[in-house]
This record gives C-alpha cells, structure tokens and sequence, in this order.
C-alpha cells in the first residue's frame, strides 16, 4: 500500500475513532486485499475486534488472515443494520458500495482511502467547486511543466506502480515514432518510479505527489489537452479498457501493447538499455546466494511460514541469503538485508544466482535477468474478473507457482 494511501487510512479511521462511531459495532471489512490487511493490522493494534473479511472470490471462501475469516459479501445481511460497519480500503469502493446497497444491506459503510478522486457521485456545490479548483490547480502545474519543457510531448503516469510504468516504457518509443514526437517529457508518481524510467534511457521525468498528478490530469481530461496522453488501462476512466477482461483473457503485457498504445499483436518491447552495477556488488557470494523479495504494495501478502521455510531450505543447502527491503521493511530472519535501487537491481540477482520473490513490479524490472527466477502468485482473482493473477501477470522463462492451501515449500527444486 502507497505511503500516503496508508497516511491517509491512518487519519481517517482515528476520526472513526475520536467519534465513536466504531463503539459496540461489528466491523466487517470488504475485499481482500494488501490495503485491507493494512487496515486489519490496525484495527487489531487499536484492539478491536473484526467479524469478518467480505470477499466475492470463491477461491478465498474458508481462508482467513490473522485469524479472520473470508466469507461471502452476503454473511453481513444476518446482522442488525445500526450495530454493523463496513470499512473498504480497496479500489473498487463504487463497486462495492452499489452491491452492499443492492443486496439490500442498509448498515453504515466508511470509505477509509480515496482512489479513486474522479468518481464523486454529486451535484452538490461543495463538489463542483472543489473539482473546479482542482482542474485550476492542475492547469497550473501542466503549464508550469510545459514551459519548463518547450517542445516536450507530455506522458501522464497516473499510479506509482512499478510494473507499469515498465510496461510504459517498454512500448512508449513506438508510440512516440508513429507520432513523430521526438522530445517527451513523462510525469510519474515517486522516485521508484522515476528509477524505472531511467532505466530506459535517458528521458526528461518529473515526480510528482498522487493528488498532483490527479490534478494535471482531471485538468488534461477536461481542456482535451492533444499534447498529453495517460498510458493506463484504467485511466482515463472513460476509456473503460480493463472492461473487456470480464470476457477474454488478455495479459497486462497485451492491454498496454495492443489496448493502451495501440499497437499490433506480438510487437516486441524494448528491453531496459541503463542498467547500473550494485554499489556493493563484492558482499554478494556469486552463483550460490538468493536474493528474496517478501514485499508488494497492491499485493495480498504471503504467509511469514513459507518464506521463512524457504530460506531455511536454501541456508541447509549452503546457499548465502539476502532479503531486497525498502525503507522500513523487516528482513526474512537469518537473511541479510540488501536495497539496491531499481537500475541495479538485475546486477545483484544475477551475481546471485537465484531470485524468489512474490509476484510485483520488481519482477518485470529484473525479467531479462539471467539467473533462476521464481515468483510467487497469491491465489486471488485479477480484480473483479474471471482471471487470476498466474492469468494476467505469468513471466515467460520463470518458475510461476500459485501459493495455495495446498503448497508445499519441499516441492521446489533446487
């Protein structure tokens, strides 16, 4: 979960708090997913107890995280309406929100992060002013950035997610050529982000805060700004891309290819030209080290007792281990924490040897490496779709395993 999407739960569920509007209720959460479990490690810290996850997956029926059952959305009506709360930190709270509504679930529901800043369902002055500001705001920062960069095409990156903006970048010089745009200069979301970048070459990037970049593109959206283009599937929402998954199976890889930038089926993509060497390359042990990777921000987590299973099944066999953290991440216990920015990344896992990691946006930014490569897939569905995760993220050249009820760390072979 972003830092500022966490900032942002923080300080809206102490104001649930400070109000007591959580007093004597059953709390439900909705959606099972990394922001949830967020949210269920608070709500344990602060000592109160969860009756359940609400979750649509079938798959999940009879999981639990941290003692707390997954069940199916309906499990709510069986309670009385005023000693009941619905919490959601997922994406999809519209969605939600609408099937609570429609099932005929007439209880309290709390919004704890705003995602979405565009789906404001109201006429209301308050609103319309506050929309009107923020397109003035955006309007001011896509100037200033225009005037900065003078004959700059402008690329919007909308989420601070790894993965995409290496999709992004994979296809963008395409984009660019068929367009003849020779300068662009690409907004992103963080430095991670801008790292990404980097790593293809030597383009013009500015970093900006999430609600700055919803601003420049609310502001995008509304002058029909031709000199700016969002690559995302998502958004601009009135694009409605993600919809065709909910009838055909297409790869994230493929929605940008082909949906996103338009371009023809099995158009190869660039390959990262910038790669840096670890500044600290010497402490790793070459060709008999694993280098683990626990942690995703959008991505459910993955049970402690499988990582810790793993690299004792390596340290047994006299294998060096080393856990990539960021910030204040926890390394795996007997490993040895590394954090290597995102250009030299590929350096470490390849004088490694082996790289395990959950299934993120690190994954695609070392794909070309050339060592053994494994990820680990949660076993949840690709939003609301049919399709699950192994459906639209599976890496070509890697070992791709489904972390299920029935995995066992003895069955990967060293």
């Amino acid at each position: 979960m972003e830092w500022l999407h966490y900032r942002e739960m923080q300080t809206n569920l102490q104001a649930l708090i400070d109000m007591n509007i959580l007093q004597d209720k059953k709390i439900y959460l909705f959606g099972h997913c990394n922001a949830t479990e967020e949210l269920a490690d608070l709500l344990l810290k602060f000592n109160y107890k969860i009756e359940a996850i609400l979750d649509n997956s079938k798959s999940k029926q009879g999981s639990s995280y941290r003692e707390i059952q997954i069940v199916l959305p309906e499990a709510v009506l069986e309670e009385e309406t005023d000693k009941v709360i619905v919490c959601i930190v997922a994406r999809a709270y519209e969605a939600m929100r609408t099937q609570l509504r429609k099932s005929g679930y007439k209880g309290r529901i709390e919004k704890l992060v705003d995602y979405n800043t565009y789906a404001e369902y109201s006429l209301s002055h308050d609103t319309i002013e506050r929309k009107c500001k923020r397109i003035e705001k955006g309007m001011e920062l896509l100037h200033t950035l225009q005037i900065q960069y003078k004959d700059c095409f402008t690329i919007l990156c909308p989420f601070a997610a790894l993965g995409d903006i290496y999709f992004v970048m994979s296809y963008l010089p395409y984009f660019l050529g068929n367009r003849n745009i020779e300068r662009c200069v690409i907004g992103v979301i963080g430095n991670a982000s801008a790292q990404v970048v980097g790593i293809f070459g030597d383009y013009h990037v500015e970093v900006y805060g999430q609600n700055d970049m919803d601003a420049m593109i609310q502001a995008a959206l509304y002058t029909k700004d031709s000199r700016t283009f969002i690559p995302h599937q998502d958004r601009p929402y009135i694009i409605n891309l993600s919809k065709s998954l909910y009838i055909k199976k297409i790869t994230l890889d493929q929605i940008y290819c082909c949906g996103v930038f338009g371009l023809p089926e099995g158009t190869q993509p660039y390959k990262p030209a910038k790669l840096k060497q670890y500044k600290h390359i010497d402490m790793i042990e070459p060709g008999n080290s694993v280098i683990f990777s626990p942690y995703a921000k959008s991505v459910v987590r993955i049970h402690q007792s499988i990582w810790n299973g793993m690299v004792e099944r390596y340290r047994t066999r006299g294998y060096k281990c080393y856990t990539n953290v960021v910030n204040d991440e926890i390394p795996l216990p007997n490993t040895i924490p590394i954090s290597p920015s995102v250009g030299e990344v590929q350096s470490v896992v390849e004088r490694a040897g082996t790289f395990i990691g959950i299934r993120s946006g690190l994954c695609d930014v070392i794909r070309e490496a050339e060592c053994v490569k494994v990820a680990f897939y949660p076993d949840y569905y690709y939003g609301d779709t049919q399709w699950k995760a192994l459906d639209m993220y599976e890496l070509k050249g890697w070992k791709n395993i489904v972390i299920d009820g029935t995995f066992d760390v003895n069955e990967i072979e060293l």
